[in-house]
């Protein structure tokens, strides 16, 4: 075995897939195991599935799970927020979560005050009231709290004044985020990506922790990271202060895989699992991310997600009686539900083997029958999300990734050419096991006489962010600077964007 392999792992809804890949990003070992509902068993099978005897030469695993974004979905082990907006008077008439399901909010609200404070545009600092503040978070049973500001990405020094304050009035086994750090321009919208983030700090928890233990079972000191919403790696305790960022990173990890496996930096991707198939664009190497906010479980959110469009076509889709694809899935139990497999329900597993696309199970369970109209229903569904995606009518290549991609026809609606690369039912793996590591910052600057101070700053924000994140610092490279001026100001105000990478440390 060559020095410097990787591990990557991505647990998906359906399944947890594993790749060992070598300096070159060749694919030596890979698993495909149904995902379990305990995070460090699945983990653990994995990794042990794909390791090498020589566990020295494994220098990275990553690990990339849709534990955080189920447990919003499913409303779910999410914990108790107390949501501190730092902005009295001028807030009061829009509440912290107004506009989230009743359901959800239900979970996730444990109590909220606007209290004095906060920063505005021109640069001008409202005080806080710290006694205000202390009473405002007594007699709460909240476990995590939310702190946030109006502009405070211009300024994060009042919200990091409240998160000191607080840590020393609740102590450390309360979780705290701040605004500046989750979201970018908007209140409302950040206000709602940090709530999340801090719902989501014992959900990550749990995934780190079995991630570890998985790692020690199998005698890997190797370094660990978790991936992110955009296709790159961060350590364990940047995941544990900022779990909202692993939301993504199923799509992000499968779109960085395919681009891996065909060495095409731009395509769109395709990605066929179990339950859903989703519809990304990869970019000069990077997955698209979304031009607007994100809606996270009901939420509006303005975080940066990747630019992803999902439907309901996977292996486990279930048949429905008169023929036509349904939208519910068996999920992970497939292998003993779908009727190639011996059990009782019909699945575009079932309709793919008896229309010659794929082998698997026993065909001869199907009993001659066959179901056309579910085939046609999910090619079709699957090529309209591909045309929701292109920004013109012109065919576009395709990477098709995914278990369930073999489900597919290649003769796809609005493609150019069809690829499936080597080892593509395990891309999402393979994407987690090549990643860099990331950081990006967002800010608000007077641009007038000092534009080029304003995007060294950010820059440099985005740099601090990457080695916190495990990056190596003199290996980091300016991935992209955006800026976006804002209207109606009596002076030139922009939006500043930056994102870094480089690899690990």
């Amino acid at each position: 075995m060559n020095p410097g392999l990787r591990v990557g792992i991505d647990v998906g809804g359906t399944n947890t897939d594993a790749a060992l890949v070598d300096p070159d990003c060749t694919v030596v070992a890979w698993s495909k195991t149904p995902t379990t509902d305990d995070p460090g068993e699945g983990i653990e099978r994995a990794l042990g599935a794909v390791l090498p005897d020589d566990r020295s030469t494994i220098t990275l695993v990553a690990l990339g799970t849709t534990h955080a974004l189920n447990a919003v979905l499913g409303r779910r082990e999410l914990g108790r927020v107390m949501t501190l907006r730092v902005a009295a008077p001028a807030s009061r008439s829009v509440p912290p979560m107004t506009g989230w399901p009743d359901e959800l909010r239900a979970v996730v609200d444990g109590g909220s005050a606007i209290v004095q404070g906060g920063v505005e545009v021109d640069g001008r600092v409202h005080p806080i009231d710290p006694d205000e503040i202390r009473r405002a978070m007594d007699g709460g049973d909240a476990r995590a709290i939310a702190i946030s500001g109006p502009f405070s990405l211009q300024d994060p020094s009042q919200e990091l004044e409240v998160a000191a304050l607080l840590r020393d009035h609740v102590g450390t086994e309360v979780s705290i985020s701040t605004s500046h750090r989750v979201g970018g321009l908007g209140l409302l919208e950040r206000e709602n990506a940090t709530i999340l983030n801090a719902a989501l700090h014992a959900v990550v928890t749990r995934v780190v922790d079995g991630f570890a233990a998985a790692l020690a079972a199998h005698d890997v000191a190797a370094t660990p990271f978790l991936t992110q919403n955009d296709g790159t790696l961060m350590q364990l305790e940047h995941a544990l202060e900022m779990p909202v960022l692993t939301i993504g990173s199923g799509p992000a990890n499968s779109i960085r895989g395919a681009a891996a496996l065909t060495g095409m930096s731009d395509a769109h991707v395709i990605d066929v699992g179990g339950t859903t198939t989703d519809v990304g664009v990869i970019r000069s190497g990077f997955p698209r991310v979304a031009a607007v906010g994100v809606d996270i479980g009901g939420v509006r959110t303005n975080f940066r997600m990747p630019d992803v469009f999902s439907v309901p076509v996977g292996g486990g889709t279930r048949v429905r009686p008169d023929g036509d694809l349904g939208t519910d899935s068996v999920g992970r139990s497939l292998t003993t539900d779908a009727l190639v497999f011996g059990g009782d329900v019909v699945t575009l597993s079932d309709a793919a083997v008896a229309a010659g696309r794929v082998e698997m199970g026993e065909p001869a369970r199907l009993d001659g029958r066959s179901w056309p109209q579910a085939i046609a229903d999910a090619d079709g569904r699957v090529a309209d999300a591909l045309d929701r995606m292109k920004t013109s009518r012109d065919p576009v290549p395709v990477l098709l990734v995914g278990g369930g991609s073999a489900l597919i026809s290649d003769a796809l609606a609005g493609a150019s050419e069809v690829q499936r690369p080597p080892r593509y039912d395990v891309a999402n793996a393979v994407g987690a096991a090549i990643a860099l590591v990331s950081g990006e910052a967002e800010i608000v600057a007077d641009v007038g006489d000092h534009r080029d101070d304003a995007i060294e700053r950010c820059v440099e924000q985005a740099r601090d962010r990457a080695v916190a994140a495990g990056a190596d610092a003199a290996s980091i490279d300016v991935v992209s600077v955006d800026e976006t001026p804002l209207a109606y100001m009596d002076r030139p105000i922009s939006q500043i964007r930056a994102k870094v990478a480089g690899p690990p440390a």
